[in-house]
């Protein structure tokens, strides 16, 4: 399942396009998805109605009878303001009880056929005007063309670019699509790092990730709705150097690097090297990102990463922190700290580290290091939160990092204000 709104055109090509309006059978029998809808009277207006039908239809055929909590996972991109979403729920609940059979899967060895059939092996170049568009299928020709055009805009996911258009109402000159190259779309586990390509989705990412560092897959799994993430790319997130892009705190405090790529030459540049000033990047002309390459450490190195919002799910943050401390002995022998939302680049808190590299992981340390972020932001308020929210969420959220990895369990109490 994917948002329309912001998918480009081109993008499609080579693939099988599913709307609301194929489901129906030609004798004019509905779908489970769609018959479940009506039987627990699932819409109202009907304005959402066939969003939330392509979204129980892409889980109908993805996935068996799923969780409460993935029911929910799956239908939050998809908002109704009249029916409420319980008889919604109900409905992705009643659409297994006649199996998974369909006419889609009935057809479906036919359908692979066919788009195996069309499939290029070559790049795909549309041009209207001076508007160009290329969709290469190899990483060396891709360079060959973001060599030849290195203004050109580079769409993966088109999340944020599909809004300049949608928005803004920008043309867009020359794009250089990367969807189509195999070889950016891998996620590989190597021996000491996770290799993530430039064309390699959120979705595709999050099992991985959530093998090592949990809370992390956690924040991607919270950054946007299922179709989002279906489209979304983590490179992308890094490349648009965004203050307050999600994953980046996490990637600079596990270390990770980027690997960027100009014609046959390549490099490889720290993450916290990466984001020069505000929506400004290391790249040079011609350059672009082939994947990102994160550490897998030790499970006794403490890390955390955290997201706060003003909506828990599918909101942009007003701060983003994440934690890499190595505690030795009771003494902390590494720290790395980092910040989204601090500043104007996703931002690492050097005198916060210094005071807790060689001292005692106790609560007196890390206050001392949560009075330090002083030194390292003085952060904006804006339409997402104010400065001194900030500044005390940043300190706040150390201390909780400190809690819970030197707790047995988080714990929550209820503070009585009148004492």
């Amino acid at each position: 399942a994917v948002n329309a709104c912001i998918l480009f055109l081109p993008t499609v090509d080579g693939k099988q396009l599913i709307t609301v309006e194929h489901l129906k059978s030609p004798d004019g029998v509905l779908h489970p998805c769609q018959q479940a809808l009506v039987d627990c009277h699932g819409s109202q207006c009907g304005f959402c109605t066939p969003g939330f039908v392509m979204s129980l239809f892409a889980l109908f055929r993805s996935e068996e009878r799923p969780t409460r909590q993935r029911i929910d996972d799956v239908l939050a991109g998809n908002l109704c303001r009249c029916t409420g979403y319980v008889p919604i729920v109900h409905a992705a609940e009643q659409m297994y009880d006649g199996g998974r059979g369909d006419r889609f899967a009935e057809r479906e060895p036919e359908t692979r056929a066919l788009l195996e059939s069309i499939q290029r092996t070559e790049t795909l170049a549309l041009s209207y005007g001076e508007r160009r568009y290329f969709a290469p299928t190899s990483v060396a020709e891709f360079a060959t063309l973001r060599q030849r055009y290195p203004d050109a805009l580079v769409l993966s996911g088109g999340t944020d670019i599909g809004l300049w258009v949608t928005k803004e109402h920008r043309d867009l000159d020359t794009v250089l699509y990367v969807g189509d190259v195999a070889e950016l779309r891998r996620c590989d586990v190597q021996s000491s790092h996770i290799a993530i390509g430039a064309a390699a989705t959120y979705t595709d990412v999050l099992t991985v990730i959530g093998r090592y560092y949990p809370d992390f897959a956690e924040v991607i799994r919270r950054l946007g709705s299922v179709q989002i993430r279906n489209t979304g790319t983590m490179v992308g997130n890094v490349a648009t150097a965004s203050p307050i892009g999600d994953s980046m705190p996490a990637l600079m405090a596990l270390g990770a690097t980027a690997v960027l790529r100009r014609g046959d030459i390549t490099r490889e540049v720290a993450l916290q090297d990466f984001f020069v000033d505000y929506r400004q990047t290391a790249l040079q002309p011609g350059e672009f990102i082939v994947a990102l390459r994160i550490p897998i450490h030790a499970p006794r190195r403490l890390f955390s990463t955290y997201k706060i919002s003003k909506r828990f799910d599918q909101d942009i943050s007003a701060v983003c922190a994440a934690y890499s401390v190595q505690v030795d002995d009771g003494r902390v022998s590494d720290a790395h700290v980092f910040y989204g939302g601090m500043a104007a680049v996703p931002k690492r808190a050097a005198a916060c580290e210094d005071a807790l590299r060689d001292a005692t992981w106790t609560q007196e340390t890390v206050n001392a290091a949560a009075d330090a972020l002083d030194q390292d932001f003085t952060p904006i308020s804006d339409m997402r939160a104010g400065a001194t929210y900030r500044q005390l969420v940043a300190k706040n959220l150390l201390r909780r990092f400190f809690l819970e990895t030197t707790s047995d369990a988080p714990q929550t109490r209820v503070l009585n204000l009148a004492e």
